[in-house]
């Protein structure tokens, strides 16, 4: 049973990053790098921004191996899809890319063709004994295995190296930026999740928790920096769970500090993080933000569910009043004027009418600013698909969404009349999708603020009088 999956997303709206149940419908094609090296790379990265960010990573480990990009699969040497297993649509989709893949590779017999990973990691040689679609697969902590692999490929033989690690984070590997605008870019700290959540496969697709090294973590924010970047985005499946030691055990960062580490780099640089849980963070860390204007005033916070039950079921690890209690403390901290997200699941196993009004009523309670809602279809290999049964007619979950979805718009678009009115300090990322004669940016709470061109450009910080709130964006003018 494929999972369908509703955000409030409309032109101009961003892309939020890493989620921990993050949806897998992004799809981006890496741009083509030009320097002369000999063979061509291609590479499409499904699902979430930890994706895109390890694609980063393998382009980077593949151009010193003498690899340029290219936008173009036909002229590809190798292929490389960059897979989510978060859900069954987000497989099938990939199955579908790779038999049209296929096809070019029957045109030009010399194409290889890989899959990397959270499916490689789940699926491992089924690809390459059962299904015979790729010659490589390659799991999340493998990447550096790639040279010898694709060596192995060359040679004649099939090649797979999906061993997870306990250590791997990749923190010596400078990313090639792919996809950039030049102004945001994305910084894993961490890889791995330690939380068992019932429904999810992230945990045996990507191994245990690990924390990269704090001080590569501020270098390669300095490095952006001091390349023109104006923002960064800490991404982990769960951020505040960061904590890392240094070697001879003198020293420990905890995510609040390490927060304040990156946003000291400089004021002009803005600093968002992804995922939050709600088991996890703290007040230090609502401090923190409290302390610096440039640490933007949102947080993804992930609830599920609005029942204690449900999600005692789905072991997340803390109840409704848990959930609520972090809900006032950051609007205690931060005040009202802090965006939260979510995620919310319908249907999920045995759930009653009862507890989807609960889910509801959370909604209502919170006022999200935005959320991504889906319902419920069973992962194999997960605690749920084990230990639960999936009992929910699929009539009852489409619907039960669909009441989800209508009460949040009415939350995303009460949030977005508060912002009517009042000043914003917008970063400016790029052209409007509906105007060249127009900008788009984001204020501090991620909402995406439109207003005339005039003489600004990317990169720059604008003050922009907002006006008009529309069911997605902010439209509004400029002020010297």
């Amino acid at each position: 049973m494929s999972q369908q999956l509703f955000t409030l997303d409309f032109l101009d709206t961003p892309t939020l990053p890493a989620a921990d149940h993050e949806p897998a419908q992004d799809v981006r094609v890496s741009p083509a790098t030009r320097t002369g090296r000999q063979r061509k790379l291609y590479i499409e990265s499904y699902g979430c921004q930890m994706n895109f960010s390890d694609s980063e990573i393998v382009s980077s480990i593949l151009f010193d191996e003498g690899f340029d990009t290219t936008e173009q699969l036909a002229e590809a040497d190798l292929v490389l899809l960059n897979t989510c297993s978060i859900r069954e649509k987000a497989e099938q989709t990939v199955r579908m890319r790779l038999s049209q893949i296929n096809s070019h590779k029957k045109r030009n017999p010399g194409m290889l063709v890989g899959v990397l990973g959270c499916m490689a990691e789940r699926l491992k040689s089924k690809f390459l004994e059962e299904e015979k679609l790729v010659d490589l697969v390659v799991g999340p902590d493998a990447y550096r295995d790639l040279p010898n692999l694709i060596r192995e490929v060359d040679g004649g033989q099939k090649a797979v190296n999906v061993l997870l690690s306990r250590d791997e984070t990749y923190a010596d590997i400078t990313p090639v930026r792919l996809n950039s605008n030049g102004i945001t870019a994305f910084v894993s700290i961490m890889r791995g999740c330690d939380n068992m959540c019932s429904f999810c496969v992230v945990p045996f697709t990507r191994g245990r928790e690990r924390s990269r090294d704090a001080h590569s973590i501020v270098r390669e924010c300095q490095d952006l920096v001091a390349a023109g970047y104006k923002e960064v985005t800490l991404l982990g499946q769960n951020v505040d769970s960061y904590k890392w030691t240094s070697e001879d055990g003198a020293e420990f960062v905890n995510f609040a500090q390490l927060l304040e580490r990156v946003a000291l780099i400089s004021p002009e640089l803005r600093v968002r993080f992804s995922t939050s849980h709600p088991k996890d963070i703290t007040d230090e860390v609502l401090h923190t933000m409290g302390r610096h204007e440039n640490i933007c005033k949102y947080i993804h916070l992930p609830a599920q569910s609005g029942n204690s039950r449900i999600l005692k079921l789905m072991n997340r690890t803390y109840d409704r009043a848990w959930y609520e209690d972090r809900v006032l403390a950051i609007r205690r901290i931060l005040g009202p004027g802090c965006a939260i997200s979510t995620d919310m699941i319908s249907g999920f196993c045995s759930e009653t009418e009862e507890e989807h009004q609960d889910t509801l009523s959370l909604i209502d309670w919170v006022q999200y600013d935005m959320a991504y809602m889906f319902f419920y279809s069973e992962r194999p290999g997960t605690l749920a698909a084990r230990k639960l049964e999936d009992d929910i007619p699929l009539a009852v979950k489409k619907r039960r969404l669909q009441e989800i979805i209508d009460l949040q718009q009415k939350s995303s678009a009460a949030r977005n009349q508060q912002a009517v009115g009042k000043m914003h300090r917008v970063l400016v990322e790029n052209f409007s999708k509906r105007s060249q004669e127009h900008l788009s940016g984001r204020n501090s709470q991620n909402q995406v603020v439109i207003f005339p061109k005039k003489h600004y450009q990317k990169g720059d910080y604008v003050n922009v009088f907002v006006h008009t709130g529309t069911g997605g964006s902010l439209l509004g003018d400029s002020v010297e």
